[in-house]
């Protein structure tokens, strides 16, 4: 009898499973299937999004100054060799700091 029970359910069931399975979103209006298109092409699966997840710049080092040189007067027929000014120091950018937590666990700004 539960066999019987069993088999009869699988019947009535199955074709309503094979009913269903359906392309997901396949009702969707064309502005909405465009919106969808235009995010997930900015966005890529499991990318966290937000101004806490910016990538950290690496730091650049400083650049010492250079000294001018002075022009060479031609000697012996040569053309003579042009001055060169100096050119200023840079100064060295550090990291930007990092805005993820030490601890994620703890975080208390989460909203639940």
């Amino acid at each position: 009898m539960l066999r019987k029970l069993i088999l009869l359910a699988a019947a009535v069931s199955f074709p309503a499973l094979l009913a269903a399975q359906d392309i997901p979103n396949s009702h969707a209006s064309d502005t909405a299937k465009a919106m969808v298109k235009a995010h997930r092409a900015t966005h890529f699966r499991g990318e966290a999004v937000g101004l806490d997840n910016r990538p950290v710049t690496p730091a650049t080092p400083a650049v010492p100054a250079k000294r001018a040189t002075p022009a060479v007067p031609s000697t012996g027929g040569g053309p003579a060799t042009p001055a060169k000014p100096a050119t200023p120091a840079t100064p060295a950018v550090p990291a930007s700091p990092s805005k993820k937590p030490t601890s994620p666990g703890n975080s208390t700004s989460h909203r639940p």
